[in-house]
């Protein structure tokens, strides 16, 4: 995410909630018998996939099906660690019934560079607490600013091959190498993905990689560009896709149309999106939201919710002092406008 332009006001509109529009035609999954439960692990994403593969444009699970993977994102575990307790995840896995948690490991603003071993250790850790519960994982080594991710090369090769050996036995993990490049053009972003995945791939062979786009992952959108530069000069490796971000209420038709295009000629997850301004903060455009998640639902390009934690913005779907507090964590009451009703979306009917 962009960094915010302001702080969001205290109050954040409730009557939204009520205002949102329905979810698709789609049922809802079940709840646990207790909501706060994590799902059980035969009944889990994992178990059901298993090791995930790109087919074409798709992600395909271990029968070489397509399936959409729904989830949400931390904000900066160097912020809001306090937000990713064994009580809020077991709520994500149980009571939101979520797929896939991305784990987004920041690399400047006070995050890796400050403490490579905390930081590490930290993200080792949430990624066996997802693999516990069943759900998928995306370690997002989350560059920013700088934009160029040549800038962060040598620690994302030390911090990817830590990652890589400790948990290539696992058949739930997705790496995702540069969060937002920006400033720079797609060449010069392509032969930072060139360097990094073969990292990975000489340790964890059989895992998906997540190739962040042009102008903070907009397929160039932002920078007046397109997703014709990627189709035309793809990253040179397999197994890969590419991701896209979008904020509805800022993003409007223009970058919909890029996403659908995109999604036609290559494979693409959303690692990244919100239903309020590019910042994560303001009012929520619910009807915008929508459009994308039913553009996404039709193609099967799986998505994750920014973000699962209770900063002040609009877009942290908790409560301000949800995480201080340790809970409750399960259910509508802890949860902002814009939490209420992601998690409304997370929770619809499974599709494998």
């Amino acid at each position: 995410m962009r960094p915010a332009a302001a702080a969001l006001a205290t109050a954040l509109l409730a009557a939204l909630v009520s205002a949102a529009p329905s979810a698709t035609a789609t049922s809802a999954r079940s709840a646990p018998a207790n909501p706060a439960a994590p799902r059980p692990a035969a009944d889990s994403p994992v178990a059901a996939n298993g090791q995930l593969t790109v087919c074409g444009t798709k992600l395909c699970n271990k029968n070489g099906k397509a399936i959409q993977l729904r989830g949400m994102s931390s904000h900066g575990t160097q912020w809001y660690a306090n937000c990713l307790t064994d009580g809020s995840l077991d709520a994500l896995s149980g009571d939101w019934k979520a797929d896939v948690l991305r784990v987004s490991t920041y690399v400047q603003e006070g995050g890796y560079e400050t403490d490579p071993r905390k930081f590490t250790d930290l993200a080792h850790s949430l990624i066996e607490k997802a693999t516990a519960r069943g759900m998928y994982v995306i370690v997002d080594w989350h560059m920013l600013d700088p934009g160029d991710p040549h800038a962060n090369l040598a620690r994302a090769k030390t911090f990817f091959t830590e990652i890589a050996q400790r948990h290539k036995g696992k058949n739930n993990v997705l790496y995702e190498i540069a969060n937002e490049p920006s400033g720079v053009s797609w060449s010069r972003i392509k032969s930072y993905a060139e360097q990094i995945i073969p990292v990975i791939r000489n340790i964890d062979a059989d895992a998906p990689v997540l190739v962040g786009t042009r102008a903070w992952s907009s397929f160039g959108v932002s920078e007046g560009a397109s997703e014709t530069e990627v189709v035309n000069n793809p990253v040179k490796a397999g197994n890969i896709m590419y991701t896209f971000h979008f904020y509805a209420y800022s993003h409007r038709d223009e970058y919909l149309n890029t996403l659908s295009r995109a999604a036609g000629k290559l494979p693409v997850f959303v690692t990244e999106f919100g239903t309020q301004n590019y910042a994560g903060e303001g009012a929520n455009d619910f009807t915008m939201s929508q459009k994308y998640l039913d553009l996404m639902a039709s193609k099967k390009i799986s998505w994750v919710n920014w973000n699962f934690s209770d900063d002040d913005r609009s877009g942290a779907v908790f409560k301000s002092g949800t995480c201080d507090a340790n809970g409750p964590w399960a259910g509508t009451g802890p949860l902002k406008p814009a939490g209420a009703w992601i998690r409304e979306r997370v929770r619809s009917a499974d599709d494998f």
